[in-house]
């Protein structure tokens, strides 16, 4: 399942739709679809925002010319998977089983 993002500006709710990237060295401000993965350097923007940003004076604004569009969320098994893992959510295999963290295990199966 697809992790919700929201706006990085303040007080704003919005889904993000734009990653809003700064390259310091050119004094430019970069925006362009959402990432697929937050940045720690980056901020995802809405709609209104990636739209009316701008930039301080001496900088270029750099924006994606298309339309924004918010990420699908995708489910099947794999992305259930590593979205658990992340979020610590696996649990034992065995009910009673002493666990000081949430882990994986593999147990056997039928091969299909």
């Amino acid at each position: 399942m697809l992790s919700v993002r929201r706006c990085s500006r303040s007080g704003c709710t919005e889904l993000a739709v734009a990653t809003l990237t700064y390259v310091y060295a050119d004094s430019t401000a970069v925006v362009g679809p959402l990432a697929t993965q937050a940045e720690p350097h980056s901020y995802d923007l809405c709609t209104g925002h990636a739209h009316r940003l701008t930039a301080p004076r001496g900088w270029e604004v750099v924006r994606f010319e298309g339309e924004f569009v918010a990420p699908r969320a995708v489910h099947d098994d794999l992305t259930a998977l590593a979205e658990a893992v992340r979020e610590g959510r696996c649990e034992p295999a065995e009910p009673n089983a002493p666990s000081r963290r949430p882990h994986l295990r593999v147990l056997p199966g039928s091969a299909d």
